[in-house]
């Protein structure tokens, strides 16, 4: 699941603050919040043939998520799908384009933790690139962590933000037992989700996920939900065991950059028979269909 560079890449136009910027000449003060504490919150969006899925959702949760940090100079969702779209146009793309946006919290004065150091207003950056799904879907292998997602308590997994240590230090210990993703526990060593995905498993043609207590509301997994309810597949939210995956008929993972994908093995463990199954399947299909049928129509 390495990532490879895509020629149709080398030539990006960034939007940062209103300036469009070759890729090479982009950049931020080493002042901005991102930089000295990564305080800036993020979405990822996906672009199908014009159309954005998703965008109000994902906006909106942008939004909370500055709005839970007291950021105070948040753009309205009319400038950021203004920004989104002179930046798609800019670089003339249309389709199978994912969109990293970051808002941080801005430029400091000096260096330092304080949010009063912050006085020249927040900093928008819209990056797009051609980028298909990145997940395979003959099957992907994943391992447990030990690292560890955070209760509400501790940081609420409601703020979109961009402090990933816990997924980074996740991801390195999948890469290091050659596996593809991460399956990280809450405090008490139930399922929150994968380091960059959410997970589902299915036993007896039931789909369960975890509660949104120690990962992110994610849209993708809210979708799923919505697919089945829709279809009448039955659904459950709650806690999930590595028990329960290790015993599941299917387990799949979800998530705006790589869409529905089937895991097939988890710690040595094989899930089901091993292959993609038949749910899996199905809502990985319902799912294409829906970001064919809807979205938000940015481009003409």
């Amino acid at each position: 699941m390495l990532q490879t560079f895509d020629e149709r890449n080398r030539d990006l136009k960034i939007w940062i603050n209103g300036d469009l910027v070759h890729r090479d000449q982009a950049g931020i003060s080493p002042f901005d919040s991102a930089v000295q504490g990564g305080d800036a919150v993020w979405e990822g969006l996906r672009l199908y043939d014009g159309k954005i899925f998703k965008l109000i959702e994902h906006l909106q949760r942008l939004e909370g998520s500055a709005k839970a940090l007291a950021f105070t100079d948040i753009p309205d969702l009319d400038a950021l799908i203004d920004a989104i779209r002179q930046t798609l146009r800019a670089n003339d793309m249309r389709d199978g384009v994912h969109i990293r946006l970051t808002l941080t919290r801005g430029v400091k004065i000096t260096s330092g933790m304080d949010p009063r150091l912050n006085q020249s207003g927040s900093t928008l950056i819209v990056l797009p690139e051609y980028k298909p799904p990145v997940y395979r879907k003959d099957g992907l292998t994943f391992i447990t962590a030990s690292v560890r997602r955070f209760p509400p308590d501790c940081l609420d997994p409601k703020i979109h933000h961009n402090n990933l240590i816990q997924s980074i230090l996740a991801k390195i210990e999948a890469n290091a037992a050659g596996a593809d993703q991460a399956l990280m526990l809450d405090r008490e060593g139930f399922i929150a989700e994968a380091h960059g995905t959410h997970v589902f498993i299915v036993k007896h043609g039931c789909v369960f996920t975890s509660a949104a207590d120690a990962c992110p509301e994610g849209i993708t997994r809210e979708t799923v939900l919505e697919l089945c309810e829709r279809n009448g597949i039955p659904a459950h939210v709650g806690r999930i065991s590595t028990t329960d995956a290790y015993r599941a008929d299917e387990m799949f993972c979800s998530g705006t950059m790589g869409e529905l994908a089937p895991v097939t093995k988890l710690d040595g463990r094989v899930i089901g028979d091993g292959q993609p199954g038949p749910m899996t399947r199905r809502l990985s299909d319902l799912f294409q269909e829906e970001t064919r049928l809807s979205g938000y129509r940015i481009l003409d």
